[in-house]
């Protein structure tokens, strides 16, 4: 009676705390608090399972302590790795080897200050454009641009520079 495993039927994630509607047997309906560790939050899909601990027994005021969608869960990881997923596919994998893997549709960042990219190599397979326009339009603007009284300039060409 101090552990069960409870479905999870009904989500409330409008308070401090998670209440999440669970059936713990057939027709034993409870609202229970739902503890997740500090920094990381999701709700949970009806029909989720979940573990229910009943402090000193008492069916009265039960906590969930862990839930868990056998449905979606990422399989084939390696030992040591870790990631958090949702039912619509997206995933951010923390890999062996201090890789990182993220599949989604969209990924947007806000930074209110900067945001700066430290690496040797920066790669992109589509198209990089900004509001002004794709890159390759960038640079045919930049190319042909003129400064006031000398007209049209030469095309941009690159330098390759040896330091010693």
């Amino acid at each position: 009676m101090i552990v069960a495993r409870a479905v999870v039927r009904n989500v409330d994630d409008t308070n401090g705390l998670q209440i999440l509607q669970v059936e713990i047997l057939k027709g034993e309906i409870k609202n229970l608090e739902r503890m997740q560790n500090y920094g990381f939050t999701g709700v949970p899909l009806v029909t989720s399972e979940s573990v229910v601990l009943f402090p000193n027994g008492s069916r009265d005021h039960g906590i969930i302590v862990a839930v868990d969608d056998r449905r979606y869960r990422l399989r084939g990881l390696e030992g040591g790795e870790v990631a958090i997923y949702t039912d619509e596919g997206d995933y951010i994998i923390l890999k062996r080897g201090n890789n990182i893997e993220m599949n989604t549709k969209t990924f947007k960042v806000n930074a209110s200050e900067k945001i700066e990219l430290n690496s040797p190599v920066v790669e992109a397979s589509g198209t990089v454009a900004d509001r002004s326009g794709t890159m390759d339009q960038m640079r045919g603007v930049y190319n042909l641009h003129s400064h006031a009284g000398l007209g049209a300039t030469a095309p941009a060409t690159q330098m390759l520079v040896v330091e010693e």
